[in-house]
């Protein structure tokens, strides 16, 4: 082969590979009947993302064989790799499996009496009541304990709690409300958890999934993610992610910490 033939050959490969590299905004929507907003898109290559809209819409940017991974709360996580088709016509289209919830059991008895209360009265559930099933405000749990201020309720220019001022001393308080902290941190943490599934962190983040709730715990500890996740804020959510997934990775690999 002749200097001209290689440099040509070289052009055209080179000619290929940028134009496989190439970024283009890749548009797509969802096919579910419903329940299509809020799914998150997330290319594992680059690390875009992108939120579904109310008709399950989206655009993100991608290239030729990125892998988006697909997520919501109702639906199992799924990958697709960006074909050439998909490339060229920079559109794909997919359907999600639905990730179906076991309804709670109802025992009926073989007899009835004829008698609805009574009826009523005997059916046994696996369901405890709630004040929401029959569209009723009302307190649900135990009551907690209320913290009062040491000056101005416990110590006041008429009187003294003298336990409200030993559990101040004890540190009872200080310690209740750590306790009080962490649990909702670890309510938060389940929810998230929930909502993305172990397997997401694993493929979008390399987070180990016996690590995943870890993870997020650093994430609420560090950030104002468990605010963003209460007021769907999901891309503050996943920026919060991105951020601290590689820190936490490189924390994780004690090879990497000893160079």
């Amino acid at each position: 082969m002749n200097s001209k033939a290689i440099f040509l050959s070289l052009l055209f490969l080179c000619f290929f590979t940028s134009t496989s590299a190439q970024i283009i905004l890749l548009e797509g929507r969802v096919t579910n009947p419903d329940e299509v907003e809020n799914i998150h898109v997330l290319n594992t290559t680059s690390r875009y993302n992108a939120i579904t809209d109310q008709e399950g819409k989206f655009t993100i940017e991608a290239k030729r064989y990125d892998t988006l991974v697909f997520s919501g709360i109702k639906y199992f996580s799924k990958k697709v790799v960006v074909t050439d088709k998909m490339y060229a016509q920079k559109y794909l289209s997919v359907s999600l499996i639905v990730l179906l919830n076991e309804l709670d059991e109802v025992f009926i008895g073989n007899t009835l009496s004829g008698d609805l209360l009574k009826d009523a009265q005997s059916i046994k559930t696996n369901k405890e009541f709630n004040f929401d099933d029959v569209g009723i405000p009302g307190f649900k749990g135990k009551p907690q304990e209320k913290i009062p201020k040491l000056v101005g309720q416990v110590i006041t220019p008429l009187s003294l709690d003298v336990e409200g001022l030993y559990k101040h001393i004890t540190g009872y308080y200080k310690a209740l409300k750590r306790m009080r902290k962490w649990r909702s941190e670890d309510y938060i943490a389940t929810e998230i958890l929930t909502y993305y599934t172990a397997s997401f962190f694993l493929d979008a983040y390399k987070i180990p999934k016996n690590r995943t709730y870890d993870f997020i715990m650093l994430c609420i500890e560090t950030s104002d993610i468990e605010k963003d996740f209460k007021i769907k804020n999901y891309n503050g959510v996943l920026t919060t992610f991105k951020e601290k997934s590689s820190a936490y990775i490189y924390r994780l690999d004690p090879n990497k910490r000893k160079n």
